[in-house]
């Protein structure tokens, strides 16, 4: 049997970092330390080892993920991995399927405990990982996170525990597939319409995230024009509301920058015509705010990003958000 050919990205992370002395782990292990760690990996994929640079997730860059995505195009395989720090994939794994148009999977995994723990989870996400990304049923699903023996589509995973091997959840549907017996399965087939695509070019723009909190107050909302911000993504309460006290300088943001409503719930769609106060989703919405439909607000903040960054006016980026509502 042929082996398909997978192409590994190894950024940093947990999953690289080993003991320090007497600083905490820190990252360490190149892309073939890696690898050497990983049992019957040979028997899944034939895989060429890429270790562009070692850094925390944390520290990831717009400007540094599209050049992986850069990479990953030009790098003709079946499938496409990126191991990183976990801080940051359920981010990453979206930015880099916003970015990817091939049939060839893109599997972002990495590790909660680090290269020196007891039971150090990151050989068996590798496996997964790879064999996943070379599969012929991982085709045209564009981004996906393998973590825990888990599958999960970029758009809706997050990171739910800070330290638990299991952190990753998709709240809106669960998993679309497990690895187990030795080889991935997927519950559904690959979806019929894939995430709006940009230039893996593209550079995106400076949008701020800006939190609804009981009893705040618009400080933060009026001060991102004078920080140079060229969108913002409000955090809302529940369904998409804002308290009232907010609304004034909402209307003054929206006379120049585009505005999004998320929310802070992580399950669930931002509501669009249920409630009708003031502050709330109808009246927001009638305003001008971009609901941002399933998104969580650091996703919706990298989808207006990019949106931004690729030139859309607020018309288009209105247009590009309904594809998630």
């Amino acid at each position: 049997m042929t082996l398909p050919t997978v192409h590994v990205y190894v950024l940093g992370g947990t999953i690289t970092m080993a003991g320090g002395a007497g600083t905490g782990i820190v990252p360490k292990l190149s892309g073939e330390d890696l690898m050497a760690q990983v049992p019957g990996l040979r028997d899944v994929a034939n895989v060429v080892v890429k270790t562009p640079f070692l850094k925390p997730g944390a520290s990831l860059t717009f400007a540094e993920l599209t050049n992986v995505a850069a990479m990953i195009q030009d790098d003709p395989a079946q499938g496409h991995v990126v191991v990183q720090g976990t801080d940051t994939i359920d981010e990453t794994a979206f930015f880099l399927g916003l970015l990817h148009n091939a049939q060839a999977p893109v599997v972002v995994t990495g590790a909660m405990r680090g290269a020196s723990a007891l039971s150090a989870d990151g050989p068996a996400n590798l496996l997964a990982a790879i064999h996943t990304a070379g599969h012929p049923e991982a085709a045209d699903r564009g981004a996906l996170v393998v973590l825990n023996d888990e599958i999960h589509q970029a758009l809706h995973v997050e990171k739910m525990h800070k330290g638990l091997v299991q952190a990753f959840q998709s709240v809106n549907g669960g998993a679309v597939g497990y690895y187990f017996e030795g080889r991935p399965r997927f519950l559904h087939p690959a979806p019929q319409h894939r995430a709006v695509l940009f230039s893996n070019r593209v550079a995106p723009e400076r949008v701020a995230v800006v939190k609804a909190v009981l009893d705040g107050d618009d400080a933060l909302l009026r001060a991102t024009l004078d920080l140079g911000y060229h969108g913002v993504v409000v955090e809302a309460m529940g369904a998409g509301h804002l308290p009232a006290q907010y609304l004034d300088a909402l209307d003054t943001l929206l006379e120049r920058i585009p505005v999004v409503l998320a929310s802070r719930v992580p399950a669930g769609p931002v509501f669009q015509n249920t409630y009708g106060f003031p502050g709330s989703e109808i009246d927001l919405i009638r305003r001008g705010v971009i609901p941002a439909g399933w998104l969580s607000p650091h996703k919706a903040r990298i989808l207006l990003a990019a949106a931004l960054g690729a030139g859309q006016n607020v018309q288009e980026v209105r247009a590009t958000f309904a594809r998630f509502a």
